[in-house]
C-alpha cells in the first residue's frame, strides 16, 4: 500500500499535465466545432480530400455539424492521447527506479519484485482512470453549450468504454516494455514509438481494402466510432483480443521483471 500510495503521490505532477493537456484539446475542438455548427456549407471542404483518406478517417460516417458527429471524428485524437500517456505511465513507472538510482531502496523493502510490479501498476491504473474522468467531464462540460441530440450522452459513454480498453492495452504493452527491456532509458520511446506505429497502420488499412488485415494489428482499429454510435455497443471479438494482449503483456512484465539483472 505504501508503494502504492508513494507512486500515485510521486505521478501526480505527470497527472495534473495530462489533464491541462486534455482539457485544452477539448476547448481547441470545440472552439473549431462553433464554425460547423448550423453551417452545412463547411462541409464541402471534405470534397476536396481524396476518397481514400476520408474513409480511413471516418469523414463521412459523422455530420461534423452536430455535436454528436463531431465528437465521432474528433474520437481517434482522444484515443491517440490517452494511450500515449497509458503507455508513457506504464513504461516509466518501473523504469524510472533505475533511471533514478532508487532502485537498491526498492529492493530492499520487505516485498517480492512481483508485488512490486501490483503496486506500480495499480498506481498506473488510476492515473489512467482519473485521465478517463477528466476526459468525459471535459468533453460533456464542452458540449453543454451547444444543442446535443439524444443520441450524443450513450455515444460518449460506450466511447470511453472503448478508451478505458484501449488504456489498458497500451499500458500493459508500456508495462511490459519498463519491465523487460535492459535499456531501461528506451523504453519510454520505444513504448511511443510503437504505439504510433499501430496509429499509421489503422490509417493504412483504412485507404486500400487489400490492407484490411492490418487492423488486427492496431488497437485504434478495435473500436469504430462509427459503429460505436449507430449499434451503441463494442465488438467482443476486439474485447478478447484486447485482453488477450493485456494478458500476455502483463504475464510478460511480470516473467522478465523476476529475472532481470537491475541497474543499480
Amino acid at each position: 500500500m505504501n508503494i502504492f500510495l508513494r507512486e500515485l503521490k510521486a505521478n501526480r505532477k505527470s497527472l495534473l499535465i495530462w489533464s491541462g493537456i486534455t482539457i485544452l484539446f477539448v476547448i481547441i475542438g470545440f472552439s473549431k466545432f462553433s464554425a460547423y455548427e448550423g453551417n452545412p456549407e463547411l462541409l464541402a471542404i471534405l470534397d476536396e480530400f481524396p476518397t481514400p483518406v476520408i474513409e480511413a478517417l471516418s469523414l463521412k460516417a459523422f455530420n461534423l455539424t452536430t455535436v454528436t458527429g463531431f465528437f465521432g471524428v474528433m474520437f481517434s485524437y482522444f484515443a491517440l492521447l490517452l494511450s500515449i500517456s497509458a503507455a508513457m505511465w506504464g513504461s516509466d513507472i518501473i523504469s524510472k527506479e533505475e533511471r533514478d538510482k532508487t532502485v537498491e531502496f526498492s529492493l530492499t523493502l520487505p516485498v517480492t519484485r512481483g508485488r512490486l510490479i501490483t503496486a506500480k501498476a495499480l498506481s498506473a491504473l488510476v492515473n489512467s482512470i482519473v485521465l478517463l474522468f477528466v476526459t468525459w467531464g471535459a468533453i460533456l462540460a464542452g458540449a453543454a453549450n451547444y444543442e446535443t441530440d439524444s443520441e450524443f450522452f450513450s455515444f460518449v459513454a460506450i466511447s470511453m468504454l472503448a478508451l478505458f480498453i484501449m488504456q489498458l492495452v497500451f499500458l500493459a504493452v508500456g508495462l511490459f516494455l519498463g519491465c523487460a527491456m535492459s535499456q531501461y532509458k528506451r523504453s519510454a520511446s520505444v513504448a511511443v514509438s510503437l504505439l504510433l506505429g499501430t496509429y499509421f497502420l489503422s490509417i493504412i488499412s483504412g485507404l486500400n481494402k487489400n490492407l484490411e488485415f492490418l487492423k488486427y494489428f492496431s488497437p485504434f482499429k478495435y473500436f469504430n466510432p462509427a459503429t460505436l454510435l449507430h449499434e451503441s455497443k463494442v465488438d467482443m471479438l476486439y474485447v478478447g483480443l484486447s485482453a488477450a494482449i493485456v494478458v500476455v503483456a502483463m504475464v510478460g512484465a511480470y516473467l522478465s521483471y523476476s529475472k532481470r539483472d537491475l541497474y543499480i
